[in-house]
């Protein structure tokens, strides 16, 4: 497989984040070495930040991303910690995905953290996309766990299953271990398109609890 130059994967990078309608992309730099792509400048949200990072690993070629990106907000976009706090509440009350009262919320600075139990992986994702994109925010740290509730070798059945459904010429060069709904990812995948395919197959299992992706991009 031949392997992209620094340039062409800092202007992939580059015409990925022009792509992406969430982002203001004149406002973010790439700088690439090695195939570590650093995104760095201001964005004026949260939200902006997590698209951009999210827009940089779809590209095919980057290995690995850092981030230096600061995010200042807008005046209008200030908000006191109680009021963010008060506001995730209203809108975890009226989420049709979220079980009530499983989620605890805290905020610092403009800094969320998500604690409790859900019973599903999509639950946890839910509500952190909820906070995500809330006025005032300025990060997210999801410390939402899972209930465990079924064997390892059911677990590891439906995960493999879910692989060569979604990633089949990959599939068998990708080792999964689980231990008590604790899954280990090893092995390789050409791009990290495919790896978040086969992290979202993990995640989406009913059963696992944590997901340690080991798995490293060939590209």
């Amino acid at each position: 497989m031949v392997m992209k130059s620094d340039l062409h994967v800092q202007q992939d990078v580059s015409d990925e984040l022009r792509w992406e309608p969430s982002i203001n992309a004149s406002d973010i730099g790439v700088m690439v070495k090695d195939g570590v792509v650093t995104l760095t400048g201001r964005v004026g949200s949260y939200a902006e930040k997590w698209h951009a990072e999210q827009a940089a690993q779809r590209v095919h070629g980057v290995r690995a991303l850092t981030l230096d990106i600061e995010i200042v907000l807008p005046g209008s976009s200030q908000r006191s910690d109680v009021d963010i706090a008060l506001a995730i509440a209203h809108v975890f009350r009226w989420s049709v995905y979220l079980p009530a009262g499983a989620i605890k919320v805290a905020v610092e600075h403009g800094c969320v953290t998500l604690s409790g139990e859900v019973g599903w992986d999509y639950q946890r994702g839910a509500a952190a996309e909820l906070v995500r994109h809330m006025l005032g925010v300025t990060a997210v740290s999801n410390q939402v766990t899972l209930r465990r509730e079924i064997s390892s070798t059911r677990v590891k059945s439906a995960i493999d299953a879910a692989l060569k459904r979604r990633v089949r010429d990959e599939a068998d060069s990708i080792e999964v271990a689980v231990d008590n709904g604790d899954v280990t990812l090893n092995g390789s995948v050409p791009s990290w398109s495919e790896k978040d395919l086969v992290r979202h197959a993990a995640w989406g299992t009913t059963g696992v609890h944590t997901v340690v992706d080991n798995l490293k991009v060939a590209g």
